[in-house]
Formats: structure tokens, C-alpha cells, sequence
């Protein structure tokens, strides 16, 4: 390939040859390691130059386009390269896909119990850095629960490592949580520690259908009230109706009995079901504005309504988490204006945004935000511009 510049020799003196490209008049790096990232962002801040950290892309609209003359392509760090089964902990490179990570796992019996959106492509480190989770958040809770160790490189190059190997670990800051959801603005992941669960071997998928939004509502409130074995549930909305969908994970004599309580509970029958936790990634399928929305999960069946009023579809996890799309961009001001009269949660544009603002307004919280961001990233190198307002 054409070396078009003196940089590429400046940045292969440093990070080494076999890792650095040149393409379109920019530099594209592939590190295997650590030590090799950490090179290559000592080279960036010295220089100012901008550093786009990409994987697989799978969640890249989510943000802003980044302004960056170095490409840090992550998909050559992968693999687990430690896994404590006994000790239910395991430590994996950032490149690895979700869904590579899950089935050496299953191995053992085990998983890390969180289900992101497109497993089987999305990056270790493309989930920490949006913080996506799914509807099994109901049962072991988000990232921030599950992550007990991190190491990254931060942008001057310094090799940091937060937590532990252990579930019970005391020492030290949870640097690694403010990490998470960070979308790569602050460090580079390099590794990450899990909590480990053990991949149950019953379960049962109840769904029960309505033509209103509340009737769901008001079994949600039950099961959430109740002492039932759910690891995952939702609320799906559509034109077509209302689906409360819940998981139950337990021996068969226990499902058979909860199965029951549940019918009971919605004054009905309700269904067995296969596919519905797949719905939220149908969502992304189609065209129109697709939309994060956080509320209290009091208010997931009025906020459902107010979708399919919007013209619109939902899926919403029953910790108040939902995936909404509308046709087009006209009704999004609309339904912040629902939201803000809840007095609970906001609205994040993920795709289709043109026209409307993709972020609620930060308020205060953006004045900190900025601040951490120059204590970690002084000369603004890592990722610039990928959140919207600075």
C-alpha cells in the first residue's frame, strides 16, 4: 500500500509496522494487545491526533460522526484469556464478540447474564460502551453489576486496571463504572471482568396479550410485586395490541405452579411464547426514528399507549427501559413532552435523527461531564465529537 504521508512511518516507529495502515489518507491500526493500543494512543496525544475506537459497528448511529485522523480497529483483541469457572469469573479481551464469549462460556454451564442487541456481532467493548442491556436486567441487573474489573489505556498512553478478579472486591475506585456507557470518551477498554451466573436449565416463556395497554400494566405491577422466578419480562406495543411477556427459570413442578399464578393473575390464559425477546432488535429493522426511553416502570403502560397513539411500536423491559420507533421524526417532541409531564425519565434518538435533537437536554450534568472528560482526556483525543454538544 502507498505510504501518502509521513505519518504512518511516525506512528509505526512506535506501535510497530505489522499493526498500521494507511488508507484514504488515514491511519488505520489494528493492534493485538495492551501494550500495542497504548502505543499507539501515546503517538495521538502527543500529536492531537483524533482516535476513532471502532469494533464491530453494530450500534455506530447511536452517537456522533467522530472526527478522528486514527482508526483504532479493536476486533484483532479477542478471546477470554482467563476464566475462573469455580470462582463463576471470567476476563475478556474487548474484541470479542458477545456471542464468542457466550458459548465458551456455555462450556462450563455459564454465562454472563445480560443480552445486548445483535450478540453475535456486537463487541465485548462496543457494550461496555454504550451500556446496552436487555430485558434480563429484570433478574441480575445492568453492566455496572455485572463488571467487577477493567483494564484500559488511557489517552496518554497510561495502562490502568480498576477492580478485581473476585466477586467480593473492596480495593480501590470502580473507575470501570464510569467507563461503561462512556461511549469510548474517556479510555480505551482493553479487558473486562466479569461476574459470572450459571446458565439456567428450565425455562418458560409466558405471554399475554391485550388489547389495552393497562391490563398489561396491572399484571406487570403484580409480577414485579411477587415472588415469582422471573428473569426477564417486557411489555411489547404495536397498532395489533399489547404483549406482557415474562420468563420464568425454575424446575418443572415450580413452572407449572407459577405458570398458573400467572394466568390468574391476567384473569386468562396466556401463551407460551419463543421468539418475543427477540422483538427489540426487529425494531432497528425498519425504517423511521428509533428512540431510547427511560421511565418508572409505574409508567411503562401509559408510555406504551402513548406510542401506539404516536403511530408507533415499542418493546420495554419492565425496568423501565424501552425501544421505541416511530414513522418519522415529527412525533418525537410530542412524546418528550409526555415523558417530561411523567416527571420521570428522557428521550435518546438512536437513529433517524435528522430534524430533532438526538439528546435530552444535560442541564447541570453536562458541565460535569465536560469536567471528566478533561481530567481523562485533557487534549480531547479520543473519540471527538461522538456525543452530540461536545
Amino acid at each position: 500500500m502507498q505510504r501518502v504521508s509521513s505519518r504512518f512511518e511516525e506512528l509505526a516507529s512506535v506501535a510497530g509496522p505489522d499493526i498500521v495502515s494507511e488508507r484514504d489518507g488515514r491511519l488505520v491500526t489494528s493492534p493485538r494487545t495492551t501494550e500495542e493500543i497504548a502505543a499507539v494512543l501515546r503517538y495521538a496525544d502527543a500529536t492531537g491526533a483524533g482516535v476513532e475506537i471502532a469494533g464491530a459497528g453494530t450500534k455506530r448511529g447511536w452517537a456522533g460522526a467522530v472526527h478522528g485522523g486514527v482508526l483504532l480497529d479493536m476486533r484483532g483483541l479477542t478471546g477470554v484469556c482467563e476464566h475462573s469457572w469455580q470462582d463463576l469469573t471470567a476476563t475478556v479481551r474487548a474484541g470479542t464478540t458477545w456471542g464468542e464469549m457466550q458459548r465458551a462460556l456455555a462450556a462450563y454451564g455459564q454465562m454472563v447474564a445480560l443480552d445486548p442487541l445483535w450478540a453475535d456481532r456486537a463487541t465485548v467493548g462496543g457494550v461496555i460502551a454504550t451500556n446496552d442491556s436487555g430485558a434480563l436486567r429484570f433478574r441480575y441487573g445492568g453492566l455496572r453489576d455485572l463488571v467487577i474489573g477493567m483494564t484500559m489505556v488511557l489517552a496518554d498512553g497510561t495502562i490502568a486496571r480498576s477492580g478485581g478478579k473476585v466477586v467480593k472486591n473492596v480495593a480501590g475506585y470502580d473507575l470501570h463504572k464510569l467507563m461503561i456507557g462512556a461511549f469510548g470518551t474517556l479510555a480505551v477498554v482493553t479487558e473486562v471482568t466479569f461476574r459470572l451466573h450459571a446458565i439456567p436449565r428450565n425455562t418458560r416463556v409466558w405471554s399475554f396479550g391485550s388489547a389495552d395497554a393497562n391490563a398489561c400494566g396491572e399484571v406487570l405491577m403484580k409480577v414485579m410485586d411477587s415472588q415469582l422466578s422471573v428473569q426477564a419480562m417486557q411489555l411489547r406495543a404495536s397498532a395489533a395490541g399489547f404483549s406482557l411477556d415474562v420468563e420464568l427459570a425454575s424446575i418443572d413442578e415450580v413452572l407449572r405452579e407459577q405458570w398458573s399464578f400467572l394466568n390468574s393473575c391476567a384473569g386468562g390464559e396466556g401463551a407460551i411464547s419463543g421468539d418475543a425477546f427477540g422483538a427489540r432488535e426487529r425494531l432497528f429493522a425498519g425504517d423511521g426514528v428509533v428512540m431510547k426511553v427511560t421511565m418508572l416502570p409505574s409508567a411503562i403502560a401509559r408510555s406504551s399507549a402513548e406510542i401506539v397513539r404516536l403511530g408507533g411500536e415499542a418493546v420495554t423491559q419492565a425496568t423501565g427501559i424501552m425501544v421505541a420507533r416511530l414513522a418519522d421524526a415529527s412525533g418525537v417532541e410530542r412524546l418528550r413532552e409526555f415523558v417530561a409531564a411523567e416527571g420521570e425519565g428522557a428521550v435518546t434518538v438512536l437513529r433517524g435523527a435528522d430534524g430533532v435533537g438526538v439528546l435530552p437536554s444535560a442541564g447541570n450534568s453536562a458541565v460535569v461531564m465536560r469536567e471528566i472528560k478533561r481530567r481523562f482526556d485533557g487534549n480531547g483525543i479520543l473519540n471527538p465529537g461522538v456525543v452530540v454538544g461536545g
